[in-house]
């Protein structure tokens, strides 16, 4: 069972905020600077922790992970966006 994420992040140096970007978008679709949504397995969202840690600075950066729950239930519905919304694409899973 797939989770929605909301993963929200401050990175301190510049570098480092590029990379912690682009790991993102490995794993979710971006919602506004330094914040994702991210439908993850269980394995999925330790990767996502793994690669945070490697990418972040702990010292002087952070990172926010909030579970909102199922991704094709609750979890889609957990947030509301006033303003100009992006509409998230659907990732359709490919099997190789």
């Amino acid at each position: 069972m797939r989770n929605r994420f909301l993963v929200c992040y401050d990175v301190t140096d510049p570098k480092r905020l590029a990379r912690t970007y682009k790991k993102m978008n490995g794993f979710g679709e971006p919602a506004q600077y330094s914040v994702f949504i991210c439908d993850l397995s269980h394995k999925e969202r330790v990767l996502l922790e793994a690669a945070l840690t490697e990418v972040l600075n702990l010292k002087e950066d952070r990172a926010l992970i909030v579970d909102m729950g199922p991704s094709e239930g609750r979890g889609s519905e957990n947030y509301t966006v006033l303003g100009n919304a992006r509409e998230l694409p659907r990732r359709a899973v490919v099997i190789v």
